[in-house]
């Protein structure tokens, strides 16, 4: 299996519109971040198994898809409703054309509806933010012509382990400030961006994990993301192999601030390439 962190920044990307500290006008590529989503590549080349899962459609997916090569979805896992997660979900429609045209069909043209000749890319969340996408994306799921060429998917509400993409996805409760959210454990691999803390029960769920992928948006305390020291902090309750930190403000600098962390955690940048 292997995990390419397609964005690992917070939800104003790196550099920040506006802001020249030395961060944002750092020329260091792994200080250029974009908002944060992750790509898992499930099996083996040539397994039958093997396909692309997509953690989050961040606001970046276009960009991030050209940028690492990335031309087919086989599922979505949501992590929570906050824009820079799900706002680029209309882009999905272009792993759409570009899966039917593999198959021989007649890709449709823009104003024209998706012909389903693949089946509807799967997308899984908790209830509250199928809920949410439902009004964030309300086009997607009506039937209406008049909305042109849309994505084609399905969106199902998880509340406890399941397949996607020929592998067992498990989904792990974590706190966003007051807001309950979801991670993902797929193997020996978890995912947990946006976490200020992890639940006594979701620890159990973590037990065993080799990779341990977790938000740490800054030095400073934020009410609803864990500080570079809390998530250190929150691995050594884990105990991975290693941990990844991700979902990274501007007031980390990859050089200065990676050299700074204990042996087994890293900053992550955007491409990032981890084999389980």
């Amino acid at each position: 299996m292997k995990l390419i962190i397609l964005g690992c920044g917070t939800s104003t990307g790196v550099p920040l519109i506006g802001c020249r500290c030395p961060v944002c006008a750092s020329k260091d590529p792994k200080n250029k971040r974009t908002r944060s989503s992750l790509l898992i590549q499930t099996g083996e080349g040539g397994n039958s198994l093997a396909a692309n899962i997509l953690i989050d459609t961040s606001t970046d997916l276009r960009f991030q898809a050209l940028a690492f090569n990335l031309n087919c979805v086989d599922a979505v896992l949501f992590t929570h409703p906050h824009a820079d997660h799900i706002h680029g979900i209309d882009d999905l429609r272009s792993f759409n054309l570009a899966q039917t045209s593999a198959v021989g069909g007649n890709p449709p043209v823009e104003g024209n509806l998706l012909v389903e000749v693949n089946p509807p890319i799967p997308c899984y969340a908790n209830q509250r933010t199928v809920e949410r996408i439902k009004v964030m994306a309300g086009y997607i799921f009506k039937d209406d012509a008049e909305d042109g060429w849309k994505p084609n998917l399905t969106l199902e509400a998880v509340d406890g382990p399941f397949m996607a993409g020929g592998a067992e996805v498990i989904p792990i409760e974590i706190n966003h400030g007051a807001s309950s959210i979801l991670g993902y454990r797929i193997g020996d691999a978890a995912y947990l961006t946006d976490c200020s803390a992890i639940p006594d029960a979701s620890l159990k769920l973590l037990k065993g994990v080799k990779i341990l992928i977790v938000g740490a948006l800054r030095h400073e305390p934020h009410p609803t993301h864990f500080t570079v020291a809390q998530a250190v902090e929150a691995s050594r309750a884990v105990a991975p192999q290693r941990t990844i930190l991700t979902h990274l403000s501007h007031s980390l600098d990859y050089a200065v601030d990676n050299a700074k962390l204990p042996k087994g955690v890293e900053l992550a940048y955007d491409g990032m390439t981890v084999e389980v």
